[in-house]
Parts: structure tokens; sequence; C-alpha cells
């Protein structure tokens, strides 16, 4: 794919931008976000050409603000604008028997709350491996494709093993949403190959670590716990620490300061484009504080950068010298069972 290319073919009838608007941050722990802030901001993101969001069933009220979103902008430009906007949510249900009617209850309620006919793609997650009623989940959730409810499956932290599995049972996967960056480089391992073998694709989260992966952390003191005041930030801490520590952070950000300023850009940048040049990465999911604070303007600078091999080069002789993570936590999602 050209590295200047803003969007990507998801699948021949959908087209998403290659930086998603990720709705973690409004379902709490990232600062008070007001509503009409909120759905004002979303405005500015589709016209800055940043038109696909990520959401869930579980992020707070991230739903019901896409919904308002898209109900706002087809009435002010028009049903055709509407259309131009892309709706990825998730289905995160506890384990547990999976009926049609439960299936089928929860994806009825996310289309009402995103007012939209169909969900563009339905990533679906599932907690406990040992329970295999995610594939009863993944039949009924083929069905409702194949009703025109879900206009395509995707998964969201599986790992290799259990997509081999469902592929081998014939479920359509479009693609999973991993955890992936310059820190955690996990998913090059198993899961990348396999999708390009697959036609899969990654949407990679945790790029930025939370935002760890900018000029803010350049030459910081290590924090303290008491100063890490996102949940993001408290999550990627911890994947710093297991990573290789404080001290071959920084390194890496001195590293990824010098490409930034060669190319007249910035260390989230680098950050972003080194994942977005990866294999099977379709897009990469930057959160958005809603009302609060944004980098639309440096995030799309993503799309004029281009990483040289001696760039690829100054970031790999640094993180050659971390931790493996793929032995330390293992494949895609590990992390969370």
């Amino acid at each position: 794919m050209e590295s200047d290319a803003k969007t990507c073919q998801l699948a021949p009838d959908l087209k998403i931008s290659r930086i998603l608007n990720g709705m973690w941050q409004v379902a709490g722990g990232h600062g008070d976000i007001d509503p009409e802030s909120a759905i004002s901001e979303m405005f500015s993101y589709h016209d800055a050409g940043l038109t696909t969001w990520d959401m869930a069933d579980i992020y707070g009220p991230a739903e019901e603000y896409f919904g308002e979103f898209r109900k706002r902008l087809e009435k002010q430009r028009g049903k055709d604008t509407a259309t131009q906007v892309q709706a990825l949510t998730k289905f995160v249900p506890n384990p547990g028997p999976m009926t049609r009617s439960i299936v089928e209850h929860y994806i009825e309620k996310s289309i009402k709350r995103m007012n939209v006919p169909s969900i563009d793609v339905l990533q679906f997650h599932w907690w406990d491996y040992t329970d295999t009623g995610y594939l009863d989940a993944l039949h009924h959730l083929t069905n409702l494709c194949n009703e025109g409810k879900i206009r395509h499956l995707g998964l969201t932290n599986f790992d290799t093993d259990r997509i081999e599995i469902m592929v081998e049972q014939g479920f359509k996967i479009l693609s999973n949403q991993v955890q992936y960056s310059i820190i955690d480089q996990r998913p090059q391992i198993k899961m990348a190959p396999f999708c390009q073998k697959n036609n899969m694709h990654l949407l990679a989260y945790g790029t930025l670590c939370g935002g760890f992966l900018s000029k803010k952390y350049l030459g910081e003191t290590e924090p303290a716990r008491s100063d890490i005041d996102t949940y993001s930030l408290q999550k990627y801490k911890n994947m710093i620490n297991a990573w290789g520590g404080w001290n071959l952070f920084q390194e890496l950000l001195v590293t990824l300061d010098k490409i930034a300023t060669k190319h007249g850009s910035s260390i989230a940048n680098v950050a972003t484009r080194y994942i977005l040049d990866k294999p099977a990465v379709a897009g990469v999911i930057i959160g958005t504080r809603l009302g609060i604070s944004e980098n639309k303007s440096d995030n799309l600078k993503v799309f004029s950068l281009k990483l040289d091999s001696d760039d690829n080069e100054k970031i790999n002789a640094v993180t050659s010298k971390s931790n493996d993570l793929f032995d330390t936590i293992g494949d895609c999602g590990d992390e969370y069972r």
C-alpha cells in the first residue's frame, strides 16, 4: 500500500480511514467528557477526513455519541454525507451460553444506539477460550451478516490459534483488532503472517502507548503511579515495564525524536507510520479524548511521512535490546486471559 494512502479498502464494499478514531476514551477514566462538546468535536474529525469510528458496546456512551453525531450529520448535510462515515463496534459478551436471541439482542441494541441500518464491522471478543461458546456466537453473528444487520465480521484480541479454528470451520473473518506498537510487536510473530495468508487485516491499537510515545515524555524521569492519570497510561506503563523499563524507553524516544526531526515530523507520527508500514495492517486506531484534547492536525502528517531503511534500522537497534514480549506474555490478546 502507498505510504501516503489515507484510506484502505478493507473489503470490496468498505473503505476506511487508515487512522481510525478510537472511542475507548469516552468510557471513563480519561477525564470528564461533555456529550455536547464531544459530538461537536466529531464533526471536525469528519471534516479532516478521519471518517472511521471505532467503538464497543462496553465503551460507555460511545455508541450513543456516534448515533447522535450521525443523526445530526444526516440532518445538516444530507443522507449521502452520513453514508460516508464508517462505524466499527464490538460485541464483548460475558462467556456463557450463546443463543441466537442473546446475540441478536445485543446487536440490535448497538444498531439502535448507533442509528445505522447495519454495522459496518462487528468486532467480536471473547474472554475465556475454555468456553467454546465463542463458536456458537460466531455462528449467530454470521447469520446476522447474511441477514444484513452486520456487513462484515471482525474480531478483537483473538490469538492466532483460535482464528485458525474459526477459518477451518468456514467462518469468514475480515479483521482482528490487536495491540501493536514499536513497544509491542507480538503480532508480527504469528498473527500477521496468518492474516496475510488468509486475506485478513489487522487494526492496531495502543500504537502510541496511550500517549507515552510522544515528545511529552522525552527526557522525563519515570512517572510515579500517582502521576499516571488515565487508564491508557496505566495500562501502557505496565507494557513499557515488561518490554524493558524506563531507561530503554528513553533511549527509544531519543531515537524517535531524531528521526522525527529529520523528517520535520513528530515522535507520535514516526510511531504511527512504523506500524502502518507493517504487513497486514490496514489501519491504526488513535484514541480521541473528545472535547478535552485533540491531535488531528499532527496525526494527519503521518500520511506525508515516509520512513527509510536507515530510520527502521535505528528503531530496530533499540527494540532488539528489549525483552521478548511474545515469550513473556504470549500471542495477541493473551494479556487479557
